[in-house]
């Protein structure tokens, strides 16, 4: 078979110029020269785009499935598996900048086409700076200018976070006339006869819980800027910041558990291990409040315990006071809360579907693709019902979820006789029907 003709290009008809003239022609070779040149590297440059979105597609996908898997296990491996991806995507992304740049540095006869950029938010502060001419006249006839119209771009800027020392004075001031002596009062300070200023604490309560940033590296970082803080103070400072905002958590917590019904889970973190150069596992209880989806007004709040592990003790200890409907996994620490009588157990759908799709991910088969695909119905209808009064939610759920629901737990009967009693499907079907 022929190869197709090709079409000639720009390169090709200048290389026939240049044959036709017998080669002599010395500018013409050079800008022959050039031009290859030039589309060799923008060929590489477009190859390196090409390969840098791939790489991040691979790495974006890869993690996403990892921290998927992640939710709910203990594998430290799995945490040092993910870090690194990320620190991999990261790179990608610079690359891609880097590939970015060069390209913007070079002419190009025709811009590639980009993702339209997403405006500066309109909530940030804008300074303007006026870009003048040097010349103060028309060079040409020496007139003065007169404003036409003006050209305005934006770039996002940082105002370089630094340290500053507020001195309150307070003068002592005498009567001329007597011996009285006034002085305004000394103002209050959030940690008494400390230096710390509001705005200093909100920084270091922020880098550590919401950024991540321990004490001992907020430490470093302000010494860095002349300002040594040592990291016990740091952490005398958050101690009294605890002790600060604990009316507003004592708040946050009656508000929550003051709902007639309540959401929990806990989430497993790692904490440090002191002299073992390692980590352990801890737990993070979360005790949520949302009325929203049943037409409720008051608004959602959340509660957060730590506890050093996953000990029923302490899911006992938060909820000894409360009475009502708990949404909760199947963990044996809350069947005390459950024997009072006081709080009434309500099955989560979420935990049973997780055990269902974590082995169609692996393995699909007929039974988790049905029990995914009626748990996905479920779904449906409560979406469409979502912040609907109660008497109306529960009428729709007695019209179409109620069948489902019944059909689903005598299918899950007949199918856990079909597979082997230690298989990961028959956990799944046991721990559905273990709640119902």
């Amino acid at each position: 078979m022929q190869n197709p003709v090709s079409r000639p290009t720009k390169l090709d008809t200048l290389r026939a110029a240049i044959a036709s003239t017998g080669g002599q022609t010395a500018l013409l070779q050079t800008l022959l020269e050039e031009l290859e040149a030039t589309r060799a590297e923008r060929d590489a440059l477009r190859q390196e785009k090409h390969g840098d979105k791939l790489e991040i597609e691979r790495l974006t996908l890869l993690l996403e499935k990892l921290k998927r898997m992640l939710f709910g296990r203990k594998s430290e491996k799995l945490l040092r598996q993910i870090e690194q991806l990320e620190l991999e995507l990261e790179e990608a992304y610079i690359s891609e900048g880097e590939r970015e740049e060069k390209r913007e540095a070079q002419p190009a006869a025709k811009p590639s086409p980009r993702p339209p950029r997403q405006p500066l938010p309109d909530h940030l502060p804008r300074a303007t700076k006026e870009h003048l001419p040097a010349d103060t006249q028309c060079p040409d006839c020496g007139g003065t200018w007169k404003r036409l119209s003006e050209d305005v771009s934006e770039v996002l800027d940082l105002v370089r976070v630094r340290f500053h020392v507020v001195r309150h004075v307070r003068p002592r001031l005498a009567c001329a006339c007597c011996d009285r002596i006034m002085q305004a009062p000394a103002g209050s300070r959030p940690i008494a006869r400390s230096y710390a200023g509001p705005a200093l604490l909100a920084h270091i309560a922020t880098a550590k819980y919401l950024d991540h940033a321990p004490l001992y590296r907020q430490a470093q970082a302000y010494a860095r800027e002349g300002v040594p803080i040592s990291e016990s103070t740091l952490g005398d400072w958050i101690g009294a910041m605890h002790e600060l905002l604990r009316p507003l958590t004592d708040a946050l917590r009656r508000h929550v558990f003051a709902a007639q019904k309540i959401h929990t889970d806990d989430t497993p973190i790692a904490v440090l291990s002191p002299g073992t150069g390692k980590t352990r596992q801890a737990r993070l209880w979360t005790y949520v409040r949302d009325d929203r989806p049943h037409g409720g007004v008051l608004p959602p709040a959340a509660w957060y315990r730590y506890s050093p592990d996953r000990k029923g003790i302490h899911p006992q200890t938060h909820l000894k006071d409360y009475s009502g409907i708990l949404q909760a996994d199947a963990f044996a620490g809350y069947n005390a809360v459950y024997e009072t009588g006081r709080v009434l157990e309500a099955g989560c759908w979420a935990h049973a579907r997780r055990h269902f799709y974590d082995i169609h991910e692996k393995r699909p088969s007929a039974i988790t693709t049905h029990a995914l695909e009626t748990i996905a119905e479920l779904y449906r209808i409560e979406g469409e019902i979502r912040g609907k009064p109660p008497d109306e939610r529960r009428a729709v759920r007695q019209v179409q979820s109620a069948p489902i629901v019944h059909a689903l737990h005598a299918w899950l009967k007949e199918q856990l006789a079909t597979v082997a009693k230690k298989s990961v499907t028959a956990d799944a079907i046991n721990y559905a029907l273990n709640q119902w």
